[in-house]
């Protein structure tokens, strides 16, 4: 049975619909840099996801190929991620889209190195007949983190960002939000897919303890 992220790892995957502390390792990602709004019908966004997933999955299948991964394992491609932020912004505003600036991602298996990726850039390239070189082989190590499941639209994000915040007001840490911690998404359900009161998101913010907290 192929190695399933998701299952393997549901304290990163599944929170619950309550805030929680989660510690969140180094991990590596194909990931495509943008900026714009994520709706927007033919734009930054959706070319994004297409070269996401032509090179997610050329090294999926890269065991069909000549090419082969050293200590690959066969796995389910992992869900859509993504970074978020906007220049001169405190957090998320939702009213404003299209001022959005993000990170699209998804996670790889730590099998795959940095030339791994390469080939899989130019092999997907060649098969897609599209231009992959925006996407990069990118390393984020989130630390101390506080996450929730938000279960719903993504416009009423800021109702479950609400809760995170009480939760932590509570026990004596804060946001680390900045231009290297970013506010966070991950993506369980298929939005084209699934109704918007039924979408599964993970929103996952930095934090640290409150100077005046004792440890």
């Amino acid at each position: 049975m192929a190695f399933d992220f998701k299952k393997e790892f549901k304290e990163f995957y599944m929170p619950k619909q309550k805030p929680e502390i989660v510690t969140v390792p180094a991990m590596n990602f194909v990931a495509v840099r943008g900026k714009g709004n994520p709706n927007e019908e033919g734009g930054a966004y959706q070319k994004a996801m297409s070269i996401l997933y032509s090179v997610a999955f050329a090294l999926k299948m890269s065991y069909k190929t000549d090419y082969k991964i050293e200590g690959y394992f066969e796995y389910v491609v992992p869900p859509l991620e993504g970074f978020w932020w906007q220049d001169g912004v405190e957090g998320i505003d939702y009213e404003h889209k299209e001022e959005f600036n993000w990170i699209s991602a998804i996670r790889l298996p730590d099998f795959i190195t940095e030339k791994d990726f390469r080939w899989a850039v130019e092999t997907a390239s060649a098969k897609k007949k599209i231009d992959c070189s925006a996407a990069e082989f990118l390393t984020v190590d989130e630390g101390l983190c506080v996450q929730i499941m938000h279960v719903g639209p993504f416009d009423d994000e800021p109702e479950s960002v609400a809760l995170m915040d009480a939760f932590l007001e509570l026990n004596g840490y804060e946001n680390d939000l900045n231009d290297k911690r970013l506010h966070h998404e991950i993506y369980m359900s298929d939005a084209r897919r699934v109704a918007p009161e039924k979408l599964k998101t993970v929103i996952r913010h930095p934090i640290k303890k409150k100077e005046n907290c004792n440890e």
